[in-house]
């Protein structure tokens, strides 16, 4: 308990009595609606209170799921004891508008011997333009052409010159294989999560015939025109206030032998940038980070404990609140009633972040989004968080216990944990990063990671500017059409995503048109 006694500095003693004011006005209020919502209750009879009840756990429960996830907060299945079923029916959500597809017309039309009036036996009319409709949503067959490039040549009368007209650019000097087909590959192995294998067998059933060392030549080529942009994003990424970081293991599938590496990923909010390396050692961190001054928001591995050491103040660690939480809620069914209470305390804190604007915003938007946070932080989320603080102080548990083990790293990192309530710009966890490893887990799952350290370079090229793209609202079959095509004409180009998305908008407000991705179509969800 802090004593205001021994505090003799004037200024500190004014906002040490703002923050008690606050705290003050905050909890009269409180106690003001929890009276008004105690005297309604009491009016209500046993079974209205009983359904008041259920309403208010259901809301919760649609809460729970929007702030954490439908995968994290997962209802109960009708078959799990305890699941209720429901009685109402489900609502159909109508069919789902695909405005990205084209239209076309196919007209239905009776055949002459189908004409025939059955009352009269007369001739059936068409009735102007009146027709029943519906939608039919197909689709066709992918096809691969040979482009034969019959470049003619030019010469004077004279014989003092010979022109040939240009061909297309190559990837690869004398290859037969476009930049749009290496993109194809591209994007079916990093979103669709397609290995070159399985793409070889369908291609063969669609009629290409190609080995997977060709597909895997087109992948290296391509992302040699995009390494100066990997290297250009890793700059923008250190030149910011706040990053994300974490990490998962890798597959090195050597021949005889498979090896254990680590995929690092780096996030902003319109960035995602990833590493492959053999080490998960601070080190190896330290490579990448080790002139970074700012905040570093992850979990509690011990290597971004020993970043923050030796940076000398420079780096600053953000504990995710997140892990925090879930700690509580993985014990749930051995200690029900204090995981409750736990999260009781630990949920309104996140429905109040999500309540509060972004603070990557631009401009007077920005900076008004930024004292809004840093009001509401003092005035709702210090109390809520002191509230869990004093409430876990309280708690005992076995030693070396799963909840013991909870508590020790709640109260163990509360500063780290905390931090956010000081600086608006820090997050309060880093669900951001972890969603970034989303789509590599997947694709380790899918094609077991690489066959070569070359391979683990390009994955991580690929990776980081397609999930930049999704992030930035760019198509990155787009970005990296034009990218690519930028950097065959001159070598060594880098593009970012958000310096294409800028200037797809542009080009879009002058058109007066809008390009999906940039509308909001797509999202990182």
């Amino acid at each position: 308990m802090l004593n205001l006694e021994q505090i003799e500095d004037f200024g500190t003693l004014q906002l040490h009595a703002r923050h008690l004011t606050l705290e003050l006005e905050f909890f009269q209020k409180r106690n003001a609606e929890m009276a008004k919502e105690i005297a309604r209750l009491k009016e209500l009879s046993p079974e209205q209170l009983q359904r008041e009840i259920a309403r208010q756990a259901e809301m919760l429960a649609r809460l729970r799921q929007k702030v954490f996830g439908a995968s994290t907060e997962r209802r109960p299945s009708p078959t799990q004891p305890g699941a209720e079923v429901s009685k109402k029916p489900k609502r159909g959500h109508g069919p789902t508008p695909q405005v990205k597809l084209p239209t076309r017309e196919v007209h239905h039309r009776l055949a002459a011997d189908e004409r025939e009036c059955p009352a009269c036996k007369g001739q059936l009319e068409e009735m102007g333009e009146q027709t029943e409709d519906a939608e039919e949503i197909t689709v066709e067959k992918r096809r691969f052409f040979v482009d034969k490039h019959l470049r003619h040549k030019y010469r004077c009368r004279c014989n003092g010159a010979i022109k040939t007209a240009p061909g297309p650019l190559r990837l690869i000097l004398g290859g037969r294989y476009s930049v749009d087909f290496a993109i194809a590959l591209e994007i079916d192995k990093r979103i669709n999560h397609l290995p070159l294998d399985r793409q070889r067998r369908q291609m063969e059933r669609e009629g290409l015939v190609i080995t997977t060392q060709a597909m895997w030549d087109q992948e290296d080529a391509l992302a040699d025109l995009f390494e100066p942009s990997y290297i250009k994003l890793l700059e923008y990424v250190l030149g910011s206030d706040v990053i994300g970081a974490d990490e998962t293991y890798w597959r090195l599938m050597m021949k005889g032998s498979t090896k254990k590496w680590w995929m690092w990923c780096l996030t902003t909010h319109d960035v995602a940038w990833y590493m492959l390396e053999p080490s998960r050692s601070t080190e190896t961190i330290r490579s990448v980070l080790g002139d970074f001054e700012g905040i570093v928001m992850c979990d509690a591995y011990v290597g971004y404990e020993s970043l923050a050491a030796g940076s000398k103040g420079k780096l600053r660690l953000a504990h995710c609140f997140a892990h925090a939480r879930r700690k509580f809620y993985e014990l749930r069914s051995t200690h029900p009633a204090l995981c409750k209470q736990a999260l009781d305390l630990i949920d309104p804190i996140f429905l109040l972040e999500r309540e509060l604007p972004s603070p990557d915003l631009e401009g007077d938007a920005k900076i008004e989004a930024l004292e809004l946070r840093r009001k509401r932080r003092d005035l709702e989320s210090r109390p809520l968080t002191a509230a869990l603080k004093t409430w876990a102080q309280q708690q005992t548990a076995l030693p070396r216990s799963s909840l013991a083990e909870a508590l020790g790293y709640l109260l163990g990192h509360w500063d780290t944990l905390t931090v956010f309530l000081d600086d608006p710009l820090i997050p309060l966890e880093n669900n951001r990063t972890e969603r970034a490893l989303r789509d590599p887990v997947l694709g380790r799952k899918n094609h077991y990671g690489s066959r070569s350290v070359r391979g683990t370079q390009v994955a991580a090229i690929f990776y980081t500017l397609i999930e930049t793209c999704i992030l930035c609202g760019v198509d990155p079959e787009e970005y990296m059409r034009f990218t690519a095509r930028a950097a065959l004409l001159k070598p060594g180009t880098a593009i970012l995503p958000q310096e294409f998305a800028r200037e797809r908008r542009l080009a879009d407000e002058a058109l007066g048109t809008c390009s999906p991705y940039l509308s909001g179509l797509r999202t990182n969800t």
